[in-house]
């Protein structure tokens, strides 16, 4: 599966602990940064996932920064992206299996490295159920 992922400088910490596991689970990463500690600002990052994910070059986005509320709100600006805040795995699963969540949004300030893993694993384990809840997404 092919993923693009992307954080602020809240975030980077975390997202060097996801892109290995990404890697270890056999998906195709495509990073869009940062890349650094400095203080960026988190729409940039959050338009360039959503923009991959929206024109389906890739599958599914991962979106980190200090709370996940900012890159969540962002990301959610864009008709096409389905953005999920989750800080444990039920959330994580429910984003798939109900909403079909094609963006995953976490705070590395809110989780910790291990937890962030379980929550990742379980999103890109979940598939959608379908039926009454396309209906649902389709009302958007």
């Amino acid at each position: 599966m092919k993923i693009a992922i992307g954080c602020d400088h809240g975030g980077l910490l975390l997202k060097d602990v996801i892109l290995p596991l990404l890697a270890e689970l056999g998906h195709e990463v495509y990073d869009q940064g940062t890349d650094s500690p400095v203080s960026v600002d988190y729409p940039h990052y959050a338009k360039a996932v959503c923009h991959l994910v929206a024109n389906e070059a890739c599958d599914l986005g991962i979106l980190i920064c200090g709370t996940g509320i900012g890159m969540s709100m962002a990301a959610n600006r864009n008709k096409k992206i389905r953005a999920a805040l989750c800080t444990d795995m039920y959330s994580a699963r429910m984003s798939r299996e109900h909403n079909n969540a094609n963006v995953l949004c976490l705070g590395a300030r809110v989780i910790g490295p291990g937890l962030a893993e379980e929550i990742v694993r379980t999103w890109l384990a979940t598939a959608f159920a379908g039926e009454r809840h396309l209906r649902r997404i389709e009302m958007f």
